[in-house]
C-alpha cells in the first residue's frame, strides 16, 4: 500500500494523466491476434494486447490445419512473474507479444494457425479460453529440420506493462519524471522495500559478518564493512538493469525455479549448521593464514563482503516486484541503461540504508564473547534455516512448508526450556525466554495439527476446525446451473415463491472468483443480507457452449460477474457486479437493489 501511495503522488507531480475503462473489452478486442510467415520454416504469432489486460504464458496453445502441417515447440519469451495468491507463481504477457513457431508445412501454400489463449483484465474480470485463428501464406515451403526447434530464438523484446499496474506506472515515471526525481524516488522505494519481509534475510547475513569480524571492531570500521556490503548489492542491481537493457531477459526469472532457489537455500542450511557447531567452516591453514593477514589490514576484507552483498541481491531481487520490474522493463524498452541502471543503484542504496545502521550497531548491541554469544550464534542459525525455508516456499507443497515451520517453532522452543523446569533462582530473563519458548512450542503444535487436519494456510493452521464447526464460515451455499434452460427453470421456481435470486459466474482459473469466496462471501453481513435469496452459480471453467452462452446472455465477458434478479424472475437493470468487490463494496451494491 505504501508503494502504491508513493507512486500515485509521484505521478501527480509528474503530471501524468491516467484513464480507466469502466467496462471490459470483448476478448477479440482485448487480444488482437495475427500471424505471418518469417520464412518457409518459421511462423510468428502476434497478440496486440490492450492496456490493462494480460495473457497467461502457460495458457497459450497452437494447432494448425491442414492435418499434414507439423508445428514445432513454440519459443515463448519470458513474461512478467506474477505472485498469484491462489495459483502461485505464474508468468504473464502485456502490450505486444510475439511468438515464433517452427513449422513443417510440406507442400502447403498456406496454413491456418489456430491459437487458444487466456487472460484477465486488471479490473478483475478473467476471460474464458479464447480460440482465434489466422491464415498464413507460406514463403517457399520446405520441411523443418530437427535442429530448427532449438535454433529459433524468442523475440528479445519483453512484453510491456499495462497502464493499470505499478510497474507500468514506474515506467511512466522514468520516462517523464526527470533524472533526479527518478533517483530520489527510487531511493524512497528502496526505503519502503526495506520494511518488507523480502529484505529480512539480509539482516542476519550482515549482522553475522560484523559479529564474527572481531571483538575490537570500531563503529567506523563496522560502517565501512556495511557500506561495502550495500555497495556490492547496489552494483549488482545496476548490472542486472544493464543486462536487461541489452538482452531483454530478467535474471530473476532464471533463478525462480526449484534448482535456483534450492541451491540458495542449501547455502543457508550449510551456514546454519556451522552456527549450531556441527562443523567448523574454515579453509586450509595456509590459505586461512594469508587471508587473515589480509583481513586484518584496513579494508582488506571489503571485496569479500561486497561479493556477499552481490549474492544477497541475487537472492532477494525477485521479491522487489514493482520497482525492480518497472525499471527493468523501462531499460528493455528504451535501451536507456544509464537512467535505468542509476535508478536501480539508487533503489538498492535505499534498501541498504537501514542495513548500515544494523551493521554499525550490531557489535555494540549484541553480547560479547561467552555463553550468551553461543546463544546468539544459534539464534542466527535458526534465522538462516527460516531464510532457507522462505526461499523454497514457492516451489514446495504447502503441507511441506508448514512442516518446516513446525520444526522451526518446536525445536527452538524446546531448547529454550519450554518443557523443562526453571532453576529455583531463575532470573527474569530466564523466565522471559522460557515464556517465548512455550509460545513457540504451542505455535508449532498448532501448525502440526493444521497439517494433519488438512489445512494448507500457514497463517491459519487451525482453519480446518472453523470450517467443520460452522458451515457458514465456508461462505455462501450456491446451487449450480449448467445451461440457460436450467437457469430459467430455477428462476421460474423462485418467481413462483416470490423469492429474489442471484447468479454468480465462477471458474476454477479465476483469481478474483476465489477472492470473492475467501474475503467477500464469508462476511457475516453479506450472508445476512442475502438470507432468503436463491443463490445460483454458473461454473464456466470448461468454457463450453452452455457457459459461453450464459455469459453472452447477460453481456459478460468472463468471471467474476454477478447478476441479480427480482421476485418476478427478471434481471434487475443497473445493478450487477463485474470483477472483485470487497465485502463493504459488495454490501453497497446489495443495498442498491430495489425492494
Amino acid at each position: 500500500m505504501l508503494i502504491r501511495l508513493v507512486l500515485f503522488l509521484l505521478l501527480v507531480l509528474a503530471a501524468l494523466p491516467g484513464a480507466a475503462t469502466e467496462e471490459p473489452l470483448e476478448a477479440e478486442q482485448a487480444y488482437r491476434f495475427s500471424a505471418q510467415a518469417l520464412d518457409g520454416k518459421t511462423i510468428e504469432a502476434r497478440w496486440q494486447i490492450a492496456d490493462g489486460y494480460y495473457l497467461y504464458r502457460h495458457k497459450i496453445k497452437f494447432t494448425a490445419e491442414p492435418a499434414t502441417v507439423k508445428l514445432g515447440e513454440p519459443v515463448l519469451p519470458a513474461g512478467h512473474v506474477k505472485d498469484d495468491e491462489f495459483f502461485g507463481r505464474v508468468e504473464t504477457y502485456r502490450d505486444d507479444l510475439r511468438i515464433r513457431i517452427p513449422v513443417d508445412a510440406g507442400d502447403a501454400k498456406s496454413i491456418t494457425l489456430k491459437a487458444v489463449s487466456q487472460g484477465c483484465w486488471d479490473k478483475g474480470v478473467c476471460f474464458p479460453p479464447t480460440p482465434q485463428q489466422a491464415v498464413v501464406a507460406m514463403l517457399g515451403g520446405g520441411a523443418m529440420p530437427t535442429a530448427a526447434v532449438a535454433s529459433v530464438a524468442a523475440d528479445p523484446r519483453p512484453p510491456a506493462a499495462a497502464a493499470g499496474d505499478e510497474s507500468s506506472q514506474i515506467v511512466k515515471l522514468l520516462r517523464h519524471g526527470g533524472f533526479w526525481l527518478n533517483i530520489v524516488s527510487f531511493f524512497g522505494f528502496g526505503l519502503l522495500l526495506c520494511l518488507t519481509p523480502c529484505v529480512l534475510p539480509m539482516v542476519p547475513i550482515l549482522s553475522g559478518i560484523i559479529v564474527n569480524h572481531g571483538h575490537a571492531v570500531t563503529h567506523g570500521r563496522a560502517f565501512a564493512l556495511s557500506l561495502a556490503y550495500v555497495l556490492g548489492m547496489a552494483v549488482t542491481y545496476a548490472a542486472i538493469g544493464v543486462a536487461a537493457g541489452f538482452s531483454g531477459t530478467l535474471l530473476s526469472n532464471t533463478l525462480q525455479n526449484a534448482w535456483g532457489l534450492g541451491a540458495f537455500a542449501l547455502i543457508f542450511v550449510v551456514l546454519s549448521l556451522s552456527m549450531f557447531g556441527l562443523y567448523e567452516l574454515q579453509l586450509p591453514s595456509a590459505i586461512e593464514s594469508r587471508l587473515s593477514e589480509t583481513a586484518n589490514r584496513q579494508g582488506g576484507s571489503f571485496g569479500a563482503i561486497a561479493v556477499m552483498g552481490a549474492l544477497s541481491a541475487l537472492i532477494v531481487s525477485p521479491c522487489v516486484a514493482a520497482p525492480l520490474a518497472g525499471a527493468l522493463l523501462y531499460i528493455a524498452q528504451t535501451k536507456d541503461a544509464v537512467l535505468g541502471g542509476s535508478a536501480l543503484f539508487s533503489l538498492a542504496l535505499g534498501m541498504g540504508a537501514p542495513l548500515l545502521a544494523v551493521g554499525v550497531f550490531s557489535r555494540s548491541l549484541l553480547p560479547k564473547a561467552g555463553p550468551w554469544m553461543e546463544a546468539v550464534k544459534k539464534f542466527f542459525g535458526v534465522l538462516m534455516l527460516a531464510t532457507a525455508l522462505w526461499l523454497v516456499a514457492p516451489v514446495i507443497p504447502a503441507w511441506l512448508q508448514m512442516l518446516g515451520w513446525t520444526a522451526l517453532l518446536i525445536v527452538p522452543g524446546i531448547f529454550m526450556r519450554a518443557i523443562d523446569p526453571l532453576p529455583e533462582h531463575a532470573t527474569g530473563w530466564n523466565r522471559l525466554w522460557k515464556g517465548v519458548g512455550v509460545l513457540m512450542l504451542l505455535a508449532g503444535i498448532a501448525m502440526l495439527a493444521g497439517v494433519l487436519g488438512g489445512s494448507r494456510d500457514p497463517l491459519r493452521p487451525l482453519g480446518f476446525l472453523a470450517s467443520s464447526a460452522a458451515a457458514d464460515a465456508r461462505g455462501l451455499a450456491f446451487t449450480r446451473v449448467k445451461s440457460a434452460a436450467e437457469l430459467d427453470a430455477r428462476l421460474n421456481d423462485a418467481a413462483a415463491k416470490g423469492q429474489p435470486a442471484m447468479l454468480d459466474f465462477y471458474a476454477d482459473w479465476c483469481v478474483s472468483c476465489k477472492e470473492m469466496e475467501k474475503y467477500t462471501f464469508v462476511d457475516p453481513q453479506v450472508q445476512t443480507r442475502l438470507a432468503g435469496t436463491l443463490l445460483l452459480q454458473a461454473d464456466v471453467t470448461a468454457s463450453d457452449d452452455d457457459g459461453i452462452g450464459l455469459l453472452k446472455r447477460f453481456g459478460l465477458f468472463g468471471p467474476p460477474g454477478i447478476i441479480f434478479f427480482g421476485t418476478d424472475g427478471k434481471a434487475i437493470d443497473g445493478v450487477r457486479v463485474v470483477g472483485y468487490q470487497p465485502a463493504d463494496q459488495f454490501l453497497d451494491t446489495l443495498n442498491r437493489i430495489p425492494h
